[in-house]
């Protein structure tokens, strides 16, 4: 499986203690040399691999190569609309033919909570950080040629925690 934004790699792990192979990518350098360090500890450094990558950039993996591809929270930083449909569009061309994205997102149902300010492209400034915002036409147009839209609601950590986890199959 492909994960993006792994971070330090928190999900990786969870998915290769489970016996995923997974390929972690990060644009930080630092987190990245995290997530190794404690695969090593873990006795995983079989099953994750790691890459620095800046996802504005086309993926570092071949055509229909992976079964799973995975993001929690990155389609909500400081990306455009027409920015995640690239990052969708690179996620389907690397997933072979019934292959599963899974990514999570933090809904309009929660821009309230933020400071007010608007940078447009339903992106909004909370705590300092520029958050963008999911509606359902957003999830829809990114699934639009895609099998199996399934959207779960969840909660996760302090407000504004309100996500989507979309769950969608490549035909």
């Amino acid at each position: 499986m492909l994960e993006l934004g792994a971070g330090h790699g928190r999900d990786a792990l969870f998915f290769a203690r489970h016996g995923l192979a997974v390929h972690a990518v990060d644009f930080s350098p630092t987190g990245l040399d995290q997530l190794r360090a404690d695969a090593a500890q873990a006795g995983l450094t079989d099953l994750a691999r790691t890459s620095v990558h800046d996802v504005r950039e086309p993926l570092p993996v071949p055509d229909a190569s992976v079964d799973a591809a995975y993001a929690h929270m990155l389609l909500c930083m400081a990306l455009s609309t027409p920015q995640i449909h690239v990052i969708a569009d690179e996620v389907r061309r690397v997933l072979r033919p019934d292959g599963t994205f899974v990514y999570t997102v933090r809904h309009v149902g929660d821009a309230h909570y933020g400071t007010g300010i608007s940078h447009g492209d339903d992106i909004y400034e909370h705590g300092g950080f520029a958050v963008h915002f999911f509606d359902r036409p957003l999830v829809e147009a990114l699934a639009a040629g895609w099998n199996e839209l399934r959207v779960h609601s969840f909660t996760e950590g302090e407000l504004p925690r309100r996500l989507w986890r979309i769950t969608q199959r490549r035909p």
